[in-house]
């Protein structure tokens, strides 16, 4: 069962990790968020606004297979995505940087009061997804903070500190988008 130090650490890490990506990007103007470095092959070819939109879907996601970790025992997330988000990485370069805080922002509210809602024993729950394998719920939630400092790093141009542990051993080419 998960500890109150480890559900406090989860949130503490969220919060303080959203916090520095979203100063990172109110520092970027519009034309600057909507460039895409060169060089860089897989996510870290999008632009800034890009990745933001991709951490919204992604948080989506994330909760909807926590949701289902709860709902069911041990289930195989294939094919369960959160729902659409207004702006999807494929239109992000045509929206504002505003517009992308203000969806993520709200987005963490709602994850925020979810997490909340959660007993110690509910992070002891199992899901399987084909790209990270079994984990808990509490291992599923990390990945929020994880996820938001690897595409700070990427923002800012470097290389992420923190690289993901695919189950099949390198990044799936999750997403082919054109060049537009």
């Amino acid at each position: 069962m998960a500890t109150q130090a480890q559900i406090d650490e989860l949130i503490s890490k969220m919060t303080s990790q959203r916090a520095e990506l979203l100063a990172q990007a109110r520092g970027l103007s519009d034309a600057e968020a909507s460039l895409r470095p060169e060089g860089k092959t897989g996510e870290a070819e999008w632009s800034p606004k890009e990745q933001l939109a991709h951490l919204w879907e992604m948080e989506r996601s994330y909760i909807a297979w926590v949701r289902r970790a709860l709902a069911e025992d041990e289930p195989d997330l294939t094919g369960v995505r959160g729902a659409p988000v207004a702006i999807p990485v494929e239109r992000a370069r045509s929206h504002s940087v505003a517009e992308l805080l203000a969806a993520l922002e709200a987005e963490r509210e709602q994850t925020a009061a979810f997490i909340a809602g959660l007993t110690p024993e509910q992070y002891d729950r199992r899901a399987s997804q084909p790209m990270f394998g079994s984990l808990t719920v509490l291992q599923w939630l990390r990945s929020f903070y994880r996820h938001d400092r690897m595409h700070q790093d990427q923002i800012a141009g470097r290389d992420p500190e923190y690289k993901p542990r695919f189950a099949g051993g390198a990044e799936p080419d999750q997403r082919r988008r054109g060049r537009s």
